[in-house]
């Protein structure tokens, strides 16, 4: 499943409000347009702050593939090409014991037309505008026909409060065959946003900047052996298998833990990666998992994000997280997400 790396062209095509793919682009980038016009942007924001951000309170976590069934291996996992690191962007200062800045929910409408919550992560870019999360967070798989609505992407939310601004999608980048076949090697997407806003008075927008000038923007890291350890940060609220619900979704968690190469069911992949994690699937659909995080700065280098959980010891309780493994064509995407600018919509 996994394509031959073809170099990045530098035009882009767009089509619609579809997802496309043109020969300008490397063959495995999917660009996928979202709020493609200052106006649609607007009405985004615009629906999602309303009436006291009733439609970001009354969100519910994504619950769509959330699990599956998992085998830990002994083996490692074998870069299959040139290592590459982007140095994080620090952001605010972060108080010791406090959470990163640079984490958030995204939130959109799903194929039932109701508002739903993944978890999502800024990124290291020259144009500060780039959210990192789950493919499936991105594309409706449940009726595939392009994105999913009302792409936003709000950093340290709580309980409808947008402390760093709200965060419309312009367009994303993701993998053809996530798109195409449903290669989960392939369930990640960077999305370029707007600068963000806020409401300054009732129905006025004002802007706030760019993102990672914001709040800063993780690293990433490409073709690293298996770290000994990752954390990972999400909003984990659904249930475990045995019906306990020991995250409410409410407020970002944190899990350290190690990695390992899986073998997974129920998900059409060659080279899923695990980390031991106690959260559960609904919320934490793409969690960031971080290496070498520091704690006094919030920042270290993504090197896997959520798309599924699994009990991998059969004893009712997720343990496992599952992530694709960060490859070139990962790195592909990225680069192309990272030529792209957004600017401001109020």
């Amino acid at each position: 499943m996994r394509r031959a790396l073809i170099a990045l062209g530098i035009g882009l095509g767009v089509l619609g409000s579809t997802a496309v793919s043109g020969p300008a682009q490397a063959a495995g980038v999917l660009v996928v347009p979202l709020a493609r016009t200052v106006t649609a942007a607007q009405e985004v924001a615009r629906f999602w702050l309303a009436d006291g951000a009733a439609n970001l309170k009354n969100a519910t976590p994504y619950a769509v593939r959330t699990a599956a069934g998992g085998e830990r291996l002994s083996t490692d996992v074998v870069p299959e090409g040139p290592p590459a690191l982007v140095p994080p962007l620090q952001g605010p200062a972060v108080p010791e014991g406090s959470m990163p800045t640079t984490s958030g929910k995204v939130f959109f409408i799903g194929s039932d037309l109701q508002p739903h919550w993944c978890t999502g992560t800024a990124m290291q870019s020259q144009y500060r505008n780039i959210v990192a999360t789950a493919g499936h967070c991105l594309l409706d798989i449940e009726a595939p026909a392009g994105a999913l609505a009302k792409w936003v992407f709000v950093p340290g939310y709580s309980e409808g409060a947008t402390p760093f601004g709200l965060y419309v999608g312009k367009q994303a980048e993701s993998h053809y065959d996530f798109d195409d076949i449903r290669d989960f090697d392939r369930d990640y997407a960077f999305v370029n946003v707007y600068n963000g806003v806020v409401f300054s008075a009732p129905d006025v927008l004002t802007d706030v900047g760019k993102l990672a000038d914001n709040v800063g923007g993780q690293g990433l890291a490409i073709n690293q052996p298996l770290a000994p350890a990752a954390d990972i940060l999400g909003y984990p609220a659904g249930p475990d298998p045995d019906g306990s619900r020991p995250y409410t979704g409410v407020t970002l968690e944190r899990s350290t833990g190690s990695t390992f190469a899986m073998k997974v069911t129920g998900l059409r992949m060659d080279r899923p990666v695990g980390v031991d994690s106690p959260f559960t699937g609904e919320g934490s659909l793409g969690s960031s998992w971080l290496i070498q995080y520091a704690d006094d700065s919030g920042s270290g280098y993504l090197n896997g994000i959520t798309i599924s959980v699994a009990d991998t010891d059969g004893d009712g309780r997720y343990d496992s997280g599952v992530s694709p493994y960060f490859d070139s064509e990962l790195y592909a995407v990225y680069r192309n997400a990272t030529k792209q600018w957004t600017g401001s919509i109020a």
